[in-house]
């Protein structure tokens, strides 16, 4: 390396290190622009260059005082070289992670490690590279340096990818089946030994206490319960609206798919475990033996404990890889069940071009094919005479296809067809139940959506005990459903002046009606909601949605917030807190209201929040404002610190020199275990006529003795004003 180069990437790296240190040092002030977010997330990207040149470089080091290489300049130059490449590189890896360290779910002991190893490997390879050249500097320090170097990227390493995956993402495929194989079926509870499992292999790698994506935690009851920034996740009894399975049944594409694409998917055994718990009212001590024999959901969780044989080997040859390449398309893919396997999984999609010829052109590959999906697929009878020999058919998906239970017969002969799905197809109870026994090997069945009756289903299940017949919920007009609670139409709940009121309802012919006098909603005195309704001033309202043949829906509340007064200009005169910056001084007033949950991202621009300091906010007006009342709309939050202002006071005049106090009120204090929510307070006074008004909330000194934070000071979180 030239010189002039050397010295100018030493400076840099001395200037690193200066940087590195004041972004640690003032870590809970940093607030990160969408941009640096951006740059933060390449941390992934880059982090295995400094591992491998370090890696490399402190090799090197190690045996740097040999005699054979001690003399030898160029070995020298180019460890020198390595070690400062590696520094860098190191430095640019530091600073990329802490700013992505500030972004939501990221946060718990496991990112402080992860964090504080990181940096200090930065720091000590900066301390080599800057000392090697001393005289003290001999071979027992460049040993025991390069040895702790390694080992501290070892260790930092296995945070990194903790973080990532989980804690134990290495060794918990064994242990989760030891610990499987080790509980005897009468003695498991479907939730411990089963669900949590499925949950664990699957989602809390990304929803833990350290990497909390979303807000949502699923490594126990109690957070299961709790659900995240999207509200809760599972509706005991309610599979069908539950969160949980509406993320998971969404197709991959789809950004709000779970889990992620390019992560592990639940099987279509594990996802029915999910749906058959939670429709049992997701009970979480009850155990499998407590489940009647031949219950669905006590077939499959017994099968799932059952301890994991070794990995399946087949008698077959692997197919050319030519001819996979060939026969892949953009509405056909081949791969291989596994790293190395002979057996391959087809999926063929587009409905709109699929012909038989899809099929027989996989006659070359037929032996190898065990897995087969043709989900929606124009199949019909003569294609299944096809597909019949496919001789090591493991599994096949012909759900929503148009085939009969005639054509069915074909596939008796495939004597290894272990998981069969035809939901969404027109074959009866009668046809099915005279199939089904001439399948000597079947485990599944999938007949959801079909015409088969929820008693025709339980039926099945008792004439087929070892099979699993798995069903769905079924509408069959005698069960009255609930609707969904109507939804506000309108862009934003503050208004200026007057506001029509607008409710809506997904489901035609719904009537919503409301009451604003704090009464329930009936579906015979209640006024009906329309476009008709004129709002004057901030409201609570109520409403409910009914139709004939449904139950009404659960009543939900509305408030809506009168603003008359939009000030000039605004600004503050004591500085936020340094996560919730929001929009500054104008958060106040740009008719955006926050939800609840202090670090939710989706928000995160609506909350203002102070600690350490009064929120000052002065407002001017060029016309002067006649203004009787000032209101404050805030979050509660108690479980987490975010208490209502303890004292709020209203100043106004001409200007700031002639301000007098218009006003000043207490808000009422949250009491040990109160939900979370959103309040308004409001300070009234006789009329004013003011240019200047400043508004001074001032947080609670000192939390309350009850509380797990108790004496230390609240954080509160504003969102809105109204001036009336």
């Amino acid at each position: 390396m030239h010189s002039k180069f050397r010295t100018f990437a030493g400076q840099l790296l001395i200037a690193a290190n200066i940087f590195i240190l004041f972004l640690l040092f003032f870590e809970n002030k940093l607030v990160i622009p969408a941009w640096l977010q951006t740059i933060g997330r390449m941390h992934p990207l880059i982090l295995h260059f400094p591992i491998v040149i370090l890696l490399l470089a402190m090799l090197l080091e190690y045996f740097s005082f040999r005699p054979e290489y001690a003399k030898n300049q160029f070995y020298r130059n180019f460890l020198h070289n390595l070690l400062l490449a590696g520094s860098l590189l190191a430095a640019v890896t530091v600073i990329m992670g802490l700013f992505l360290s500030r972004e939501e779910g990221y946060e718990g002991e496991i990112l402080n490690y992860h964090k504080w190893t990181g940096a200090g490997i930065f720091f000590f390879a900066s301390f080599i590279y800057f000392i090697r050249s001393s005289t003290w500097y001999k071979a027992p320090v460049a040993k025991a340096g390069s040895l702790l170097t390694v080992a501290a990227l070892v260790v930092t390493g296995h945070y990194g990818a903790a973080l990532t995956h989980g804690m134990n993402f290495i060794w918990e495929p064994i242990e989760a089946r030891k610990e499987a194989a080790s509980i005897a079926p009468e003695q498991a509870v479907v939730f411990t030994h089963v669900v949590q499992p499925i949950l664990e292999q699957k989602c809390t790698s990304c929803h833990n206490a350290d990497k909390m994506k979303g807000q949502l935690s699923l490594t126990d009851a109690q957070s299961l319960l709790k659900g995240g920034k999207s509200g809760k996740v599972l509706v005991p009894g309610n599979p069908e609206i539950s969160l949980l399975l509406e993320r998971i049944h969404m197709p991959t594409e789809e950004k709000k798919h779970m889990p992620p694409s390019g992560k592990p998917q639940l099987t279509p055994q594990e996802t029915a475990i999910l749906h058959l718990w939670i429709k049992d009212q997701a009970k979480f001590d009850k155990k499998l033996a407590s489940y009647p024999s031949g219950d669905s959901l006590q077939i499959l969780a017994a099968a799932y404990l059952k301890p994991a044989s070794r990995e399946t080997e087949f008698d077959f040859p692997s197919a050319d890889e030519a001819e996979i390449t060939a026969l892949n398309s953009d509405y056909r893919t081949i791969v291989p069940l596994a790293k190395n396997s002979p057996a391959l999984a087809v999926n063929i999609y587009n409905r709109a071009t699929y012909t038989s010829k899809q099929l027989n052109e996989l006659d070359g590959i037929r032996k190898q094919v065990i897995a087969l999906n043709l989900n929606k697929m124009p199949v019909n009878d003569a294609d299944l005479e096809i597909i019949g020999k496919f001789e090591n058919l493991q599994k096949l998906n012909l759900n929503f296809t148009e085939i009969s239970a005639g054509g069915l017969k074909a596939l008796t002969g495939l004597k290894n067809l272990s998981s069969l799905a035809i939901s969404g197809t027109k074959i009866k109870y009668s046809e099915l139940s005279a199939l089904l026994p001439a399948f000597k090997n079947l485990k599944s069945v999938s007949v959801w959506n079909t015409p088969l009756s929820e008693p025709e289903i339980v039926q099945l299940q008792k004439a087929n005990g070892s099979m699993a017949i798995i069903g769905g919920f079924k509408d069959d007009g005698k069960n009255m459903l609930r609707l969904n609670p109507p939804q506000m139409k309108n862009s934003s709940p503050v208004f200026a002046g007057t506001m029509a009121l607008q409710l809506k309802h997904p489901i035609n012919g719904v009537e919503i009606r409301y009451t604003m006098d704090g009464s329930e909603p009936d579906s015979v005195k209640s006024p009906l909601a329309n476009d008709k309704l004129l709002l004057a001033k901030s409201e609570n309202i109520k409403a409910k949605a009914f139709k004939n043949g449904w139950y009404g829906s659960e009543t939900v509340q509305f408030e809506v917030y009168k603003c008359s007064f939009q000030p000039d200009s605004v600004h503050l005169l004591a500085p936020l807190n340094r996560v919730h910056q929001a929009t500054g001084a104008k958060t106040f007033f740009d008719q955006k209201l926050g939800v609840i949950g202090a670090n939710n991202p989706a928000w995160a621009n609506n909350w203002a929040g102070v600690k350490d300091n009064d929120m000052v906010l002065v407002s001017e007006f060029k016309k002067p404002a006649l203004i009787s009342s000032v209101g404050i709309h805030y979050m509660i939050e108690e479980d987490t610190g975010i208490f209502p202002p303890e004292i709020v006071e209203v100043w106004g005049g001409k200007d700031a020199e002639s301000m007098k106090l218009l006003s000043k009120f207490k808000t009422e204090m949250p009491a040990k275990g109160d939900k979370p929510s959103l309040k308004t307070m409001e300070g009234k006074f006789k009329p004013q006529t003011v240019s200047c008004l400043k508004i001074v909330a001032k947080p609670l000194n000192k939390i309350p003795e009850w509380h797990k934070s108790k004496g230390n000071k609240a954080l509160l979180l504003v969102d809105e004003m109204f001036l009336n």
